[in-house]
């Protein structure tokens, strides 16, 4: 199993690679919208507070998340589906996708930051505690959203039912990451926000433990 993990992380790696449209689409709308938000809200005169630049960034981060996860499965055309269904099994699937998706959205995370940073300005006291919730809220978003998008791409209209089914799940991970986000920006001790990192990381495996419970039967469809 380990064996086709690899293999189909190499898999995304390469199509990614040679799809370079899809990727630097991405980037571009990562840093457009930081640009925007930069001349849009105050931010050129000074004007934009700690709790809008902290909102401002979950948020961009989210959809950008969207946007690079949305084409996991809707991308595989029905004959390269059962393809892998004959040479894979269905948890190796699902973990290379998780996997793969999770590099991608944490580079985007990171990314984002940088640019927040240099543009915006960086008011975060504490960076240990902000990057390990930035790996955290970027590990949830991407698992969430790999598995919304395997039970969507079953269904005609694929983006409307993911953008439904992820909604409940992603709010509280979202929600969560911005009091984490926000402790670390007012430079507070780590013990404030342990609770809020151990329940990050209760979604993060939850959400993980039930796509590989479960999409094995929907695969099997």
């Amino acid at each position: 199993m380990l064996q086709q993990i690899r293999t189909l992380i190499l898999k995304e790696l390469t199509l990614e690679w040679r799809q370079k449209y899809a990727l630097n689409g991405i980037l571009l709308y990562v840093v457009s919208a930081v640009f925007i938000t930069y001349l849009s809200v105050g931010a050129k005169q000074g004007n934009i507070g700690v709790p809008t630049w902290n909102a401002l960034y979950w948020i961009i981060i989210l959809f950008s998340a969207v946007n690079a996860v949305a084409k996991s499965f809707v991308q595989e055309h029905q004959g390269r589906q059962l393809y892998y269904y004959m040479i894979a099994s269905p948890e190796a699937i699902i973990v290379s996708k998780i996997i793969y998706n999770s590099i991608l959205t944490l580079v985007l995370a990171l990314l984002g930051y940088l640019v927040f940073s240099v543009i915006l300005g960086n008011p975060v006291q504490n960076q240990g505690l902000f990057v390990l919730n930035l790996v955290l809220g970027g590990l949830g978003f991407s698992a969430c959203l790999t598995m919304v998008s395997g039970i969507a791409s079953k269904a005609s209209n694929n983006a409307t039912l993911m953008a439904i089914l992820s909604f409940p799940v992603i709010i509280p991970i979202l929600l969560m990451a911005i009091r984490v986000s926000k402790n670390a920006i007012d430079g507070l001790d780590w013990s404030v926000s342990v609770d809020k990192i151990i329940t990050l990381l209760a979604i993060n495996a939850i959400i993980s433990a039930t796509a590989y419970i479960l999409f094995p039967y929907l695969w099997r469809s």
